[in-house]
């Protein structure tokens, strides 16, 4: 499988300096600002710029250098490595996964951590609990999207919602093709990523790493030389 003969190529929208919400938020904030310095609220004008400058710092953006070949597992986002581990699914097949805790200091643009088709996105979860409670990526809202690598590979990449959260933006469509690196989506305000690899990836982190999405790598697949 590949992307020249398996269908539409993704196409990565989430390329500017700063997310779109940013200015959609931000620009609240920085008004309010300008209000309250025409009428000489000194302090609150102040206040509310400092409320639009996080915004935008929240919501930045950065370019990362990819490293590794396509067997090569990166980092769909920044964080803390708060998981490591085999876990099971549904059907009782055995998987490992890495799980990444977003601060909201943190970058909060996902990356495609391999290259792939999406062969499946699924939405789910009701609750908002912490993004470091052990049950929040079962209970949490959360999207789950499942990749195929050329060498048919399955890997799932779900982004869950935390306390503060409350959106996740997931781009990309059935049948498209992911490039490993792409800027597919986002999680406003606190959240956390988790990667579920093949059980015989080779885990390249541990639980307290710090991770950068799209230039780290976490673990590589069968076969790759990384």
């Amino acid at each position: 499988m590949d992307a020249a003969d398996n269908g539409p190529v993704f196409s990565e929208r989430l390329t500017e300096a700063l997310a779109p919400d940013a200015y959609k938020l931000g620009c609240i904030p920085l008004g309010v600002a300008a209000v309250c310095g025409v009428f000489g609220a000194q302090g609150l004008a102040l206040a509310f710029l400092a409320v639009a400058v996080f915004v935008g710092f929240f919501f930045r953006n950065p370019e990362r250098i990819l490293t590794g070949d396509e067997f090569t597992v990166v980092a769909p986002a920044d964080g803390r490595v708060v998981a490591v581990g085999e876990v099971e699914d549904a059907d009782g097949a055995k998987a490992v996964r890495v799980g990444i805790f977003l601060s909201i200091f943190n970058v909060h643009i996902n990356r495609a951590p391999v290259s792939g088709r999406v062969v499946g996105i699924e939405r789910g979860g009701s609750e908002y609990l912490a993004a470091f409670n052990a049950d929040a990526e079962s209970r949490n809202v959360r999207c789950a999207m499942r990749l195929e690598t050329a060498s048919g590979a399955a890997v799932k990449v779900t982004q869950i919602t935390g306390l503060v959260a409350r959106r996740i933006v997931c781009q990309p469509r059935v049948g498209e093709w992911l490039r490993r690196g792409d800027r597919y989506g986002l999680i406003r305000f606190g959240s956390r990523t988790d990667v579920v690899l093949p059980l015989d990836s080779e885990l390249r982190v541990v639980p307290g790493d710090r991770v950068r999405g799209g230039s780290s790598v976490i673990a590589v697949l069968r076969g790759g030389q990384e």
